[in-house]
């Protein structure tokens, strides 16, 4: 096993590909939830819960279920159901956030009250479908799937967190009238998202 081809693989998800800030998926709920850091770090927390399991789960669903010659185990060799790809993985990914939803509402009633109506939209969140239908664009193994959806889920908490703590600074800064709110969180997304970039010179 290539540890190194690994840790690349992570670093890349985490910082160079950053999900949200590379190709800007899941932005409706970084935007709504980034504003106080407890939010923020609680729904970063369940995103990379989501996205830890549903990578591997729809690797697993398509290598053994839905790929073309996938069903030979069971005696039907040239049957192909990869059409059902698109589907499948949202009904994995609607699975995955009612267990995250019922775990929150049970453990923390407070942070289930904080991300409202944002916590059980992560089943259509666009970050988790774009990363499992990455690993099958990419036809990566079932551990290099593991790696991409915990790099892929660590750099969106790390987007949203960092996003909520300077917001927290800004209450305190002369921000221009038309600036502030939307406009202002885009333009520092964009200079996070290139300070993220730097990171594509770094390869062990």
């Amino acid at each position: 096993m290539d540890v190194v081809h690994y840790v690349n693989l992570a670093i890349k998800a985490i910082f160079v590909e950053n999900i949200l800030l590379a190709f800007f998926l899941g932005n409706c709920s970084y935007i709504a939830c980034s504003k106080k850091i407890e939010t923020a770090t609680g729904l970063g927390i369940a995103v990379i819960f989501v996205m830890l399991i549903c990578t591997p789960a729809c690797w697993a669903i398509k290598h053994f279920f839905l790929a073309k010659g996938a069903l030979t185990w069971a005696g039907l060799p040239n049957v192909d159901l990869s059409f059902l790809i698109f589907i499948s993985f949202i009904a994995v990914i609607a699975a995955m956030t009612q267990v995250v939803e019922m775990l929150v509402e049970k453990f923390s009633p407070a942070l289930y009250n904080a991300l409202g109506i944002f916590l059980p939209l992560i089943a259509v969140n666009c970050a988790i479908l774009g990363a499992a239908l990455f690993l099958d664009q990419r036809n990566y193994n079932l551990l290099e799937s593991i790696v991409f959806g915990l790099g892929g889920g660590i750099g969106w908490a790390l987007a949203i967190i960092s996003m909520a703590a300077i917001r927290k600074k800004l209450w305190y800064s002369n921000i221009p009238a038309p600036l502030r709110g939307l406009g202002i969180t885009m333009l520092l997304s964009g200079l996070m998202s290139m300070g993220f970039m730097c990171f594509a010179g770094i390869r062990l």
